[in-house]
């Protein structure tokens, strides 16, 4: 339960009107940076972006965002370092879209 109403490092997925992909990674656990958000947080979060359908993901250490150009973008929460993950959510832009 305490995952739920806590702040917490979060990853979310969802999509708005227009279709669009959104990626969101909250970062979590350190004073002084980040506390995260509440599974609440997390919806409203997506909400103020446009979600008009939502996904809360894996979250805690698992909330890491990697981009070809710049590596890990966020900065998560595992004291001892990087995780290994065991799962990933790959997003690449089709022909079209480029």
């Amino acid at each position: 339960y305490n995952w739920v109403v806590r702040g917490n490092p979060r990853s979310m997925v969802g999509v708005d009107d227009q279709g669009r992909l959104l990626l969101v990674v909250v970062d979590g656990r350190q004073v002084g940076w980040s506390s995260g958000l509440s599974i609440t947080g997390g919806a409203e979060l997506m909400k103020s972006l446009g979600a008009r359908e939502a996904l809360n993901l894996d979250g805690g250490g698992s909330s890491v965002m990697v981009t070809t150009g710049s590596g890990i973008v966020n900065r998560p929460s595992d004291t001892t370092g990087q995780r290994s993950l065991s799962n990933v959510l790959l997003v690449r832009p089709n022909a079209a879209g480029r």
